[in-house]
């Protein structure tokens, strides 16, 4: 990996990590975060690629950004995991960023399952599962629930893009 390659992989961390702590901190993922992350991607990216840099950058970020988006649409995810997704895929190339969204995807699911584990609500949530299967309808969780409560899905976006980097940039 080249030091322009590493500048582009230092500045996707430092985004990544200062949307986790404001995301654990205060559930939300500030759009001033997200566009200071664009904007610096774009100058690394251009930097260390030049146009085609770019182009692909840009590939990226639609990647990452089109993947997210039905799971906001559907109510799962809230919009700055969306966008931080497709800042996310414009420092990676399209292939990576998807690799990191699926990635994400695995990794927020494993985390939701262990929070609802450690916190004794397997139960509850399986039944609450098995009784929306049988009525073929939404049930919200009750107030008390885990799952009624918000989740940092940037940790999520962070693992997945960890692997991502380390099975497409620095293992190969």
């Amino acid at each position: 990996m080249s030091m322009e390659q590493l500048l582009v992989v230092f500045c996707l961390l430092g985004l990544l990590g200062a949307a986790v702590a404001i995301d654990v901190h205060r559930h939300r993922i500030p759009n001033y975060l997200l566009l200071t992350g664009l904007l610096l991607g774009i100058l690394t990216r251009a930097y260390a690629g030049g146009w085609s840099g770019l182009a692909e950058g840009g590939l990226g970020l639609l990647t990452g950004f089109a993947l997210f988006l039905p799971m906001y649409l559907l109510g799962g995810m809230a919009a700055g995991d969306v966008k931080l997704m497709g800042v996310t895929g414009f420092f990676l190339d399209p292939y990576s960023a998807m690799w990191a969204a699926f990635v994400s995807v695995i990794a927020g699911s494993l985390i939701g399952l262990a929070m609802i584990v450690l916190c004794g609500q397997l139960g509850r949530t399986v039944a609450r599962y098995l009784l929306m299967t049988r009525a073929r309808t939404y049930l919200a969780p009750e107030p008390g629930d885990i799952s009624a409560q918000a989740f940092p899905y940037s940790i999520a976006i962070l693992v997945g893009s960890l692997a991502s980097l380390y099975w497409f940039h620095l293992v190969r």
